[in-house]
């Protein structure tokens, strides 16, 4: 029988008040009260976002602050920059390509929970994992939804929310964003 943490990892339905879930939210926690309230020049600031999010690129930055649920559920790619107060609510993942410039402000959540309000009443939840491909541009005020995957070479501007996926080489726009136009 799986844990609740291995149904998180897996994206089926976990229950997010098992003490082992619990253990890697509170983890994730405890890094970013001491990451948030450093700067990026601060000698340990390298190391503890590396144990936060252990798969980022050397190359890339992400500004404080910086929420996260668990951290380690993140990947990002070469040379890509995250501005600050950007939200990632990682349980399902979230993977962001190379060279990709996201905004200030960005909410990334990747839970969804049940549709019956009875199930919701319950600590459950899946997770629906993002992916942001390599050359984007994501504006700042941003929302990307559970399970959304953003092509290459892609701009999002400022404020969207984006719902579903959107191809290579888009411009979109809107509540709900909406490709406005191809880029190439």
């Amino acid at each position: 029988m799986k844990s609740e943490f291995q149904k998180m990892m897996d994206g089926e339905l976990y229950n997010f008040h098992d003490p082992e879930v619990e253990r890697a939210f509170a983890r994730s926690k405890e890094l970013l009260v001491k990451l948030n309230s450093m700067t990026r020049r601060d000698p340990e600031f390298p190391a503890l976002l590396r144990e936060l999010i252990p798969e980022m690129a050397e190359s890339s930055t992400i500004s404080v602050p910086f929420y996260c649920d668990v951290g380690f559920r993140i990947k990002i790619g070469e040379h890509s920059f995250i501005n600050k107060n950007c939200t990632f609510l990682d349980s399902g993942g979230i993977t962001i390509g190379s060279y990709t410039k996201i905004g200030p402000n960005c909410g990334f959540y990747t839970p969804q929970h049940p549709t019956n309000y009875l199930e919701r009443r319950k600590p459950i939840e899946t997770g629906m994992p993002i992916k942001i491909g390599d050359d984007c541009w994501i504006g700042g005020g941003v929302t990307i939804c559970p399970g959304v995957t953003i092509g290459d070479r892609c701009i999002i501007a400022a404020g969207s929310v984006v719902t579903k996926d959107i191809p290579d080489d888009s411009l979109a726009a809107g509540c709900p964003a909406e490709v406005k136009k191809k880029l190439l």
